[in-house]
């Protein structure tokens, strides 16, 4: 082994993990810290527990957000279409020349004919 190209090894270095838990080991460097050890890493303990990394749960929901918002002006967007379609169905009634009478003129000449009557 060539001497001085090594890094100096510490046989009692110190873990330090973001929960508060610690314990030795050797390694190349006196004091580790880590963000999850065993004591709290939701596959060893059971619990469900979201772990953030580089703000991914953020962009995760933000997009969840944007998708639900986007699918609910997609669906509005859909129902007013459907509602326009409906009134215009119901504006141009086709009468017996085949000809496009406005709703409007109906309803003045049925409202006509109801004053007549009375």
């Amino acid at each position: 082994m060539k001497e001085g190209i090594h890094p100096e090894y510490y046989p009692d270095a110190k873990v330090i993990c973001a929960c508060g838990n610690s314990w030795t080991t050797g390694s190349t460097q006196a004091e580790l810290r880590t963000d999850i050890c065993s004591q709290c890493h939701p596959f060893y303990t059971g619990q469900q527990r979201i772990v953030d990394t580089g703000g991914q749960v953020e962009r995760f929901t933000t997009r969840l957000e944007t998708a639900e918002r986007l699918r609910t002006a997609a669906e509005q967007r859909a129902q007013s279409r459907a509602e326009r379609r409906r009134a215009r169905a119901l504006v141009e009634i086709v009468d017996e020349e085949e000809s496009v009478q406005p709703i409007e003129d109906i309803l003045a000449a049925a409202e006509t004919e109801e004053e007549g009557e009375e």
